[in-house]
């Protein structure tokens, strides 16, 4: 194989070792943390459970060194191809315990031999996630420019080689067990009047109906939005009620993924995923957070107030038992400034947080508040899940699935940068781009 897959880089003892010695304070902190939550009526094991299923898939290219626009700085023993980053997505589920799967990114990820990337992974204790098409790039060799487009450009040609690329990366993911494909292109106009939006759709309508047949018959299409880049003056699937329409049109397996990125400034992100969830069209997430635009930071370093209200929309989704409701989560990020791996399971952290949170708030409450249009009770009610902290049971949680209870200090502890960097060396770049 490309990599020693058979011996995973993170040892049972190692996290055993570690635990070892945060273990009394945990349960102390966990003995506390039940006394406080029975006065509210809530079984904190029921909660620990619940935490304890939850999953989210690491994207493949997440685990790379990201950049700006105007520099990127490769880091130390950073993967260079898909077997590799297959090695440091294993390092991030030992250590949380929640992300068992990897989203690829065709044709970064494309390799010789689906077989032995599969029996690689499956090695590592992982399994694959959505694919993601590309046709926002030029790929070398490749013999039609993806520069004014790819679904919707105006030339059948280069949409003929766009939709066989999209079918491709669902071959692959047949071969790899993925079970969805997500869709998302910068097709658009930077300048008034350079693009016919309503031609320009319903071109994009055409091509994903075509890429929509070829889906196998337990397949997914995840349709993703995005306000802006490249295309800054109009973006063709610009919003989640272009994504819904198209979901719509194209049918069942249609469905919208939403980027936490991809919306204006103070959008309700969490208003809209309730729309999503009432139309029955809510296929996912790509989770991240944003100062300014499409930033791609990591989850919940920015507003997890806001991440905690869109899980509450999913918590009662699913106490609702709201038909077609089965979203995936998928991190999408970019690392500029931090080791990827511990950017990536600090943001796996913040998820199950915020799923945690949204597992305490007093549902009967909050109904009954919202009945009497008693806004400050409501609000109230919301806050007090939010503020409680829920630490104790996502260190439980991560223990008990034999993860690690402090997942960056146990990491570090790990030394597996130094391991790694002596056959991996430095890839020097002086480029810019996101990955």
């Amino acid at each position: 194989m490309s990599v020693m897959s058979s011996n995973r880089p993170i040892t049972t003892d190692l996290i055993a070792r570690e635990n070892a010695s945060r273990a009394t304070t945990l349960t102390a902190d966990y003995e506390s943390l039940t006394i406080q939550l029975q006065r509210r009526g809530i079984d904190i094991e029921s909660v620990t459970s619940a935490v304890q299923g939850f999953r989210v898939a690491i994207p493949s290219w997440g685990v790379g060194t990201g950049g700006t626009r105007f520099a990127r700085f490769p880091g130390i023993g950073e993967p260079r191809n898909v077997f590799e980053k297959l090695e440091d997505c294993s390092v991030i589920h030992a250590l949380s315990g929640t992300t068992p799967t990897v989203s690829l990114h065709l044709p970064w990820d494309r390799t010789t031999d689906y077989a032995e990337l599969r029996e690689c992974a499956r090695a590592l204790g992982l399994g694959f996630d959505a694919v993601n098409s590309n046709t926002f790039q030029d790929q070398r060799g490749q013999p039609h420019s993806y520069k004014f487009g790819g679904l919707t450009h105006t030339d059948a040609a280069v949409r003929d080689q766009a939709i066989e690329h999209n079918l491709e990366c669902i071959r692959i993911g047949g071969l790899l067990g993925a079970k969805a494909l997500t869709l998302w292109i910068g097709d658009g106009a930077n300048f008034p009047g350079q693009q016919h939006f309503a031609r320009a759709y319903e071109r994009y309508l055409e091509s994903a109906a075509r890429i929509y047949a070829g889906l196998p018959h337990d397949w997914r299409l995840l349709i993703e939005h995005k306000m802006y880049e490249p295309a800054f003056y109009a973006t063709v699937i610009q919003d989640w009620g272009s994504s819904l329409l198209a979901a719509q049109t194209l049918g069942p397996k249609a469905f919208c993924l939403v980027d936490l990125g991809h919306h204006a400034p103070h959008v309700n992100i969490e208003m809209i995923v309730a729309r999503l969830v009432h139309a029955r069209r809510l296929g996912g997430f790509h989770f991240n957070d944003s100062k300014y635009g499409d930033d791609d930071l990591d989850a919940g370093s920015i507003d997890p107030y806001r991440l905690f209200l869109i899980f509450n929309e999913l918590v009662d989704a699913a106490i609702r038992r709201v038909p077609d409701f089965l979203p995936v989560h998928m991190l999408d990020q970019s690392h500029n400034v931090t080791d990827p791996i511990e950017s990536l399971m600090t943001s796996a952290i913040e998820l199950t947080r915020a799923y945690a949170q949204a597992l305490l708030v007093d549902r009967a409450a909050l109904a009954g508040f919202q009945d009497e249009n008693d806004a400050l009770m409501a609000t109230q009610t919301l806050k007090r899940a939010f503020t409680t902290d829920v630490g104790p049971i996502l260190a439980r949680a991560r223990e008990r699935a034999g993860a690690a209870i402090d997942p960056v200090a146990t990491f570090r502890a790990s030394a597996h940068r130094t391991t790694v960097s002596s056959r991996r060396p430095p890839v020097a770049s002086s480029g810019g781009g996101i990955v």
